[in-house]
This record gives C-alpha cells, sequence and structure tokens, in this order.
C-alpha cells in the first residue's frame, strides 16, 4: 500500500515539475514572396470566404461545412467550420484590419479541444513583389503544455502555414 502512496505522490511531483517548465505560450509564422502588387495581394487575403481557396485545411476536408456571419473583409465577420477529424469544429473572426497591410482574427477551437488564438496575415512589400507571412499565437494551457514539450506545435502547424501560402502564391500569380 505503501509503495502505491509512493508511486502517486511521484506522479503529481512530475506532472507539477512538467507544468511549470512547459512553455506557456507558443507562435508559429511562415512567410513567402508573391510577385503581385502588396494592394492586390492585400484585397485577396482580407477575405474570409476567398482562404477557401488556399486554406490547407479546406484540401484535408472539402466536404467541410461552412458558414458566414458579417460583411466579409471587415471587422466582425466570422468564418465557422464543421469538419472531419483533421480539421475539427471552430470559427475565425477579424478583429482588426490595418488597411492594405494586416488583417487580425480570433481563432476559436470547439473541437477536437477547445482553445483560443490569435491569428494574423500580413503583407508588405513595394512594386511588383509582396511578402506575406501567416501566423498565430497562444497559450497552452494545463494539461496541453505538458504536451508541447515533447510535441513542437512550430513543427506540427508550420507545414500547414507553408502548403497553404504555396497555394495563395500559385492562385495569385497564375
Amino acid at each position: 500500500m505503501i509503495i502505491v502512496l509512493y508511486i502517486i505522490v511521484g506522479l503529481v511531483v512530475l506532472i507539477g515539475i512538467l507544468a511549470l517548465a512547459a512553455p506557456k505560450t507558443f507562435a508559429v509564422s511562415r512567410s513567402i514572396e508573391i510577385a503581385k502588387d502588396k494592394s492586390e495581394v492585400f484585397e485577396y487575403i482580407r477575405f474570409l470566404k476567398k482562404q477557401d481557396e488556399w486554406s490547407p485545411w479546406q484540401k484535408k476536408d472539402p466536404n467541410m461545412e461552412k458558414e458566414f456571419a458579417g460583411t466579409d473583409g471587415e471587422v466582425g465577420a466570422i468564418s465557422r467550420w464543421k469538419g472531419n477529424k483533421e480539421v475539427g469544429e471552430g470559427e475565425q473572426e477579424i478583429t482588426k484590419v490595418v488597411e492594405g497591410q494586416r488583417i487580425e482574427s480570433r481563432l476559436r477551437f470547439f473541437k477536437p479541444w477547445k482553445s483560443e488564438s490569435d491569428a494574423f496575415i500580413a503583407v508588405a512589400g513595394s512594386g511588383d513583389g509582396s511578402k506575406v507571412t501567416w501566423g498565430f499565437s497562444g497559450n497552452n494551457k494545463f494539461p496541453f503544455s505538458i504536451m508541447t514539450l515533447f510535441i513542437s506545435m512550430d513543427k506540427m502547424m508550420g507545414k500547414d502555414f507553408e502548403n497553404g501560402l504555396q497555394s495563395l502564391k500559385e492562385n495569385l500569380e497564375q
């Protein structure tokens, strides 16, 4: 009986140490160069409905249910989705538009687990070239924070961002 108690105390202490050592926040972003004028790129990326044309998650579940509310491309516009296990269920709400430069949004995930993150798409450049940076950040909450000691959010999500940006580039440059 005493051995079981030591094991339980040991596990609680281990979980406590891991929780203290785990990163409390995360940030993932990727960039790509697009051979198009900054204003043209911005006018394309500002719309939530246009994201379906280059989103890596749309490709993972082309049959996902989508719903839109508000005026697309403006603060308050919301895109809701319900998809397969790979894309889950959630919504994205535009929270800030810096005209010609940046779109910020709040991501709310409901399935497979609940979480909230901040996302952005920024455009920089001049003339015929633009640099698009797409990223998101958030807080790692317990117990998920412990998993981030062993699973890199950057590695897990980075490839999807790269694939999405490559599709965006192809769509805009054709």
